[in-house]
């Protein structure tokens, strides 16, 4: 089969189109003929070495597609069935072999582009809202880069669930987007000081939480942003690794909660990974939550995907098709 692979940490161009084995299943495991693969900033961070891996490997961390094989153990899947996964590497490839665990079924009327789509940015939106911060009715919520692929998710779920969201974003277009997902402030970071936004936004009382997929360049403004007690959920680099502080600093700034979360360890037991991917494909079926699909690129063509993502060209999912 044809898979992008990984020879040594770099730049884009070191995702090479290649012939590697087909997959067999393991015991407990499937094999999937992907339909769709979706595009991640994580995988930005595998390729270049933010994030090490031992080459070579096929990158790629969510996929949907067709059960074709499976392993003997298996009882809760056969071939045919319309299945997605996430938290699983080698998904840049036309074919992979999953353990059945971390498997999922996908009701025929989602659809495999839809379910690769929501795999890992939904359920990182489901789990930043529902668990780690529990968004509630008449919170103030910051979602930075509000037009990406989970802010724009974010965006939606926190003002489901009854919070006043301000959002930043760098252009009209982002802008237009954050405010249809039901953005009620939006900040341009790139032309005022996002911190004093907010607190003219909100009086001076500031927010309950602040989502910051963003890293580096935001985090140190992002705790200027909370009500004492409030948190900030850390969960992405976009700019860069987050410089060493001190802890003691947020008591200084009202007894801040600061999280760093990752998705793994909120599906890491395979009935939670079916109960928040079931519910989610629920708000997807039902309209109350909407992906904004980008744009779709051959596999073959990664690299560009990858120099669109890291040049923030994007809004929305992208996905890739084999």
């Amino acid at each position: 089969m044809k898979a992008i692979r990984v020879k040594q940490s770099g730049s884009a161009e070191v995702l090479e189109w290649d012939d590697v084995p087909d997959p067999s299943p393991a015991e407990d495991g499937v094999v999937i003929q992907h339909r769709y693969v979706g595009l991640n900033y994580i995988d930005t961070y595998h390729r270049n070495g933010l994030y090490p891996i031992d080459p070579p490997f096929t990158p790629g961390l969510e996929a949907a597609g067709e059960v074709v094989a499976v392993g003997s153990e298996v009882r809760e899947f056969a071939p045919g069935d319309l299945v997605a996964y996430t938290d699983c590497l080698g998904a840049y490839a036309e074919y992979a072999a999953v353990p059945a665990s971390r498997v999922v079924s996908v009701p025929e009327d989602l659809g495999a582009e839809r379910a690769a789509a929501a795999m890992l940015q939904g359920l990182t939106a489901h789990y930043l809202t529902e668990s780690t911060y529990a968004v509630k009715r008449g919170d103030t919520v910051l979602v930075h880069a509000a037009a990406g692929g989970v802010g724009l998710l974010l965006v939606q779920r926190a003002k489901h669930k009854g919070a006043r969201v301000i959002g930043t974003v760098s252009t009209d277009e982002k802008e237009r987007l954050a405010r249809e997902a039901g953005a009620d402030e939006i900040i341009r970071y790139n032309e005022v000081d996002f911190v004093e936004e907010v607190r003219r936004i909100t009086g001076g009382e500031r927010c309950e939480v602040v989502y910051d997929g963003v890293g580096r360049s935001t985090f140190a403004g992002s705790l200027d942003c909370l009500k004492p007690r409030g948190m900030l959920v850390s969960f992405g680099q976009s700019s860069g690794n987050v410089e060493s502080f001190a802890p003691a600093v947020l008591a200084q700034k009202g007894s801040l909660f600061l999280t760093r979360p990752s998705l793994m360890d909120y599906v890491r037991d395979p009935a939670e990974l079916r109960s928040r991917s079931g519910e989610l494909f629920s708000w997807l079926k039902s309209g109350e939550l909407t992906i904004r699909l980008d744009r779709t690129l051959p596999l073959k063509d990664a690299a560009e995907a990858h120099r669109l993502l890291e040049g923030r060209e994007t809004s929305g999912k992208v996905l890739l098709q084999p």
